[in-house]
């Protein structure tokens, strides 16, 4: 593909993160929302249609019941491949395993969410350490919140020379905030019922030689996740030595107790004051106040939007799989600085 010609993107999905990716790529100077697939009849599709994104049929028998609600339908899924490069396939989990045939067919590249198998590309992205092997590829996986969250903290400290292993515990909220009167759980804690549950192995998807368990409860709110972890280091190191490491990251934005932010949604709180659209929270929001090191022993929690932080690995998966740059820091730098991610660092003047 020509460095001058837009990346044409569609999206498969205009739920939770697919009204964020084409929001993101929307915001993008080398790349085209082609438009967005989708068999609802409700407010999300015509928000779509509001924001100016060409919205077709996500099947063939939606495509009549979409129109006769009013819908302005530009035509089916098969129309939006036909004038896409790569569509980035936003649909509920397993249903993207299904459409794997038809993009392939289609001769497009695409990408998965987290909540598909590894075995569904062969291959799972976070942009500080798959980038480059996901280069050219016909699709990657792009992993599920936690996992980034985990991918990017560890990666942070394994790039320093620090990690040795790494243990966690995740407080995993019931649902998503707008389907929260439809189910969630009320009044009790639900655990996962394997240890380690399955975020640790997924992690491991990313980077095979990462030393890492995890165990998971879900908990009655809906706002986002939070991690506790206990690390063992590589040698004794000071707290400054640990910061210094996380801060290397873009994507690790480390928050304050001190500042006001004493719970999740004080950040989401403060997520909407910067004007960031849905409130998302990019980055890991790490409390480095909290952050203790005893010896050669870590012990930090930080917060994870999960509506949020796959955004900016998606565009940046979307910038690997068509070669249009070969750097990841150099598409992780252009990223951040459309989708304003730093902006939370330097509000709190932590970096």
């Amino acid at each position: 593909m020509s460095p001058a010609k837009k990346i044409r993107v569609a999206v498969n999905g205009y739920g939770v993160i697919g009204k964020r990716v084409a929001d993101a790529v929307a915001l993008q100077d080398d790349m085209e929302l082609a438009g967005v697939a989708d068999i609802s009849v409700d407010w999300r599709p015509r928000m779509a249609m509001h924001k100016g994104f060409r919205l077709y049929a996500a099947t063939g028998e939606h495509s009549g019941a979409m129109q006769k609600s009013g819908l302005d339908v530009a035509g089916n899924l098969d129309d939006l491949l036909g004038a896409s490069d790569l569509v980035v396939d936003c649909t509920p989990k397993r249903i993207a395993a299904a459409n794997v045939d038809i993009y392939r067919q289609a001769g497009i590249k695409f990408i998965v969410q987290g909540g598909e198998k590894h075995a569904v590309t062969g291959h799972s992205f976070v942009a500080e350490v798959s980038y480059a092997t996901a280069l050219n590829r016909d699709s990657t996986r792009v992993v599920s919140c936690n996992t980034t969250s985990i991918v990017r903290t560890l990666t942070a400290l394994k790039h320093a020379g620090l990690l040795r292993r790494a243990r966690g515990t995740l407080l995993r909220r019931a649902t998503d905030p707008w389907e929260s009167h439809l189910g969630g759980i009320m009044n009790t804690l639900v655990p996962e019922p394997e240890i380690p549950s399955h975020q640790g192995p997924d992690a491991q998807s990313v980077d095979p030689d990462l030393d890492v368990i995890t165990m998971a409860v879900k908990v009655p709110e809906t706002l986002a996740h939070l991690h506790y972890w206990s690390v063992q280091l590589t040698r004794p190191a000071s707290k400054e030595e640990v910061l210094n490491a996380l801060a290397a990251s873009s994507r690790i934005a480390l928050i304050r107790m001190d500042a006001g932010l004493t719970a999740l949604n004080t950040v989401k709180e403060l997520m909407a004051d910067l004007g960031r659209p849905h409130d998302n929270l990019y980055e890991v929001a790490l409390w480095s106040d909290m952050l203790k090191v005893e010896g050669d022993e870590l012990f930090y929690a930080y917060m994870v939007d999960n509506q949020a932080i796959v955004i900016p690995e998606t565009i940046d998966a979307i910038r690997a799989l068509t070669g249009t740059i070969s750097s990841a820091e150099e598409s992780i730098a252009k990223t951040d600085a459309a989708l304003g991610i730093g902006l939370l660092t330097e509000t709190l003047g932590q970096r």
